[in-house]
């Protein structure tokens, strides 16, 4: 099945907890927002923004947190 939410960003609407607990998130797609729930390696607050890295069957996605923490070079 192809989602247009591939590669998106959205908005948690609620926490995700990691570990296979999910949260839900608000994504703007096709012209209106939708909902989707949303599973995360690791725990992300509420109103944070995520990048949509995979999407399951149901309404259901894989997230990360989004902008990525910028990784310094060492010099």
């Amino acid at each position: 099945m192809r989602d247009d939410v591939l590669g998106m960003t959205a908005t948690t609407l609620s926490p995700i907890r990691g570990s296979g607990q999910p949260g839900e998130i608000l994504v703007a797609v096709r012209g209106a927002t939708e909902t989707y729930i949303a599973f995360a390696d690791e725990p992300i607050a509420k109103d944070e923004t995520v990048l949509i890295v995979s999407v399951r069957p149901g309404r259901q996605v894989d997230v990360v947190l989004w902008p990525a923490e910028p990784t310094t070079p060492k010099l």
